[in-house]
């Protein structure tokens, strides 16, 4: 492994280890309500959830599947907004220690003193922050995979798998998008403020335009769109739509190596 990757997971391990223990309390606790969920049909079913206003059904995915199934239940509370904000929050931390927060303390000079080329320094600090995610990822996934059959909520382990690895495609494009702006400003306020306008505007238009005209052609630019549209939990691995976040990551790669390079690099 370079040493430049391994530097930086070193770096990482601390909030890492905070952030994986952080996401696995909160699926934890929301999955072992489950069961409670599931004997109160009544209170939770259908007819129950049909009283929300249709906007907040359309910002919760459209609860398809009601809370009392497995499958609904999954998607809607772990993967279709809450466990994607946390993984995006953690991505952002990490995509933001990559180049803009050095920078701004000052300690990127020292880095870029070393015999390495700022593209490759780019590159290397994507490597770790890949790394990072996936070892989240990881983590996280076999918590929400013990917990679901601890529960009997009657979900595949491969839906489960299709679900996570949206989840990291996702998270890594957002904090790829940080390392970006990062990259490109040497600001960490700036790579954070993009990120979350970029992940706010993404989500609203997905789950809302839907059902809105005026904004439903936007769904193609959201990244939200290719995690959520192919309904993951339900259906299973969407390969063409996880590729093109794949594809939408390399490419914010290959915008932030040039850019860096070009860069002044500042306290």
């Amino acid at each position: 492994m370079p040493t430049l990757v391994s530097k930086s997971l070193r770096d990482y391990r601390r909030p890492l280890l905070g952030w994986t223990v952080g996401i696995s309390a909160f699926f934890a606790l929301y999955l072992a309500y489950y069961p409670n969920i599931q004997s109160n049909a009544d209170l939770y079913g259908d007819l129950a959830l049909s009283k929300f206003p249709g906007a907040m059904r359309d910002l919760m995915g459209g609860l398809e599947g009601g809370f009392t199934s497995g499958s609904g239940y999954l998607q809607t509370l772990v993967y279709q907004l809450f466990g994607p904000l946390l993984f995006i929050m953690c991505a952002a931390v990490i995509g933001n220690r990559a180049i803009a927060q050095p920078e701004e303390s000052g300690t990127l000079e020292l880095v870029l003193t070393l015999p390495i080329d700022r593209r490759r320094l780019v590159l290397e600090r994507f490597a770790a922050l890949a790394l990072a995610l996936l070892g989240v990822a990881a983590v996280t996934f076999l918590v929400v995979l013990g917990l679901v059959t601890a529960v009997d909520m009657g979900v595949p382990a491969d839906r489960i798998l299709a679900g996570h690895v949206g989840v990291f495609l996702l998270a890594l494009f957002f904090g790829t998008l940080c390392l970006t702006v990062g990259a490109a400003t040497g600001r960490r306020g700036a790579a954070l403020a993009v990120v979350g306008v970029v992940a706010v505007a993404g989500y609203v238009v997905e789950t809302m335009g839907k059902n809105v005209d005026g904004v439903s052609w936007l769904r193609w630019i959201s990244p939200f769109h290719y995690y959520l549209d192919g309904r993951p939990i339900q259906l299973g691995f969407p390969a063409w739509d996880y590729l093109v976040l794949a594809g939408a990551t390399v490419a914010l790669v290959l915008i932030a190596m040039p850019a860096f390079d070009r860069r002044d690099v500042g306290v």
